[in-house]
């Protein structure tokens, strides 16, 4: 009897050690946890200049597999088989990402246009079959305002998987224009009017410069190219009152601005 006695209390013993240093596990492995993904945060924030949003999912992943081998080491120490639990995991874990497929897609694209930075909010981008300003880049998302207001959400795998032209990723642009005169006009008199034009425009940045040459002669115009550098914010407006003057200035100056035109020629057949 006095035996039977003794190996229930020390069973009871084992047990509560058991215990005890499996609570003393998770508390300690959990503190750890916490201070590793808290240095790996301050790391990625200070060091890399990432964005909050990838650092605070990123943050939550590291965390919760290091609970997850936490919680599995202090089971093991209570004796419990934690092979079944690899298993159900990894069994899960496979299920699930061929459940979230396309979402896991979107989910690596949107790491990567946070880590690589195609693009920021406030640009002005053609991307995923949109054009619009960025108003929100999401991990699995990235939300467009197009310039009529309509706000469009489009899954990062699809801005990823097709070329991205950032309209604002610099400080300048280059207004393109092409004009055209009559074959009969002067040439070196439409030049000069053309550059006048330009020059005259405040918002032109003189100091890189100012393209007008022929570059084509058409089938029914002398056309030339006019090429001018403006800050990016003035673009639209540039190119608009620029395109207005060479019309007004044009007019003013007897200069034609020729369109194609077709001769119909008709003739009667008699029998």
């Amino acid at each position: 009897m006095e035996d039977s006695v003794q190996i229930v209390t020390d069973m009871i013993g084992i047990y509560a050690l058991n215990i005890a240093l499996a609570i003393i596990i998770f508390v300690i492995g959990k503190y750890i946890a916490r201070k590793l993904t808290d240095v790996f945060s301050s790391f990625m924030t200070k060091k890399k200049n990432m964005d909050e949003t990838l650092v605070k999912f990123l943050d939550d992943i590291i965390y919760y597999i290091l609970m997850v081998v936490v919680i599995l080491t202090s089971l093991k120490q209570l004796g419990i088989d934690t092979t079944s639990f690899f298993a159900i995991l990894g069994a899960a874990g496979l299920a699930i990402g061929l459940a979230l497929k396309d979402s896991l897609g979107n989910f690596a694209s949107g790491v990567m246009i946070i880590f690589f930075k195609p693009f920021k909010v406030g640009d002005f981008v053609e991307a995923g079959g949109t054009t619009g300003t960025v108003e929100e880049v999401g991990i699995f998302t990235t939300i467009f305002k197009t310039p009529d207001n309509q706000k469009i959400i489009v899954p990062n795998g699809a801005i990823t998987s097709e070329k991205i032209k950032n309209v604002n990723a610099h400080d300048t642009r280059r207004v393109d224009l092409v004009v055209g005169i009559g074959y009969e006009d002067d040439i070196k008199k439409a030049k000069e009017v053309l550059n006048s034009i330009v020059e005259a425009d405040v918002r032109v940045l003189k100091e890189k410069g100012i393209t007008v040459a022929v570059s084509e002669l058409a089938d029914s115009s002398v056309n030339f190219v006019v090429r001018a550098w403006v800050n990016t914010p003035d673009y639209w407006n540039v190119k608009f009152d620029l395109t207005e003057q060479v019309k007004l200035t044009f007019d003013k100056e007897g200069i034609s601005i020729p369109f194609p035109q077709r001769d119909v020629h008709i003739y009667n057949e008699k029998n």
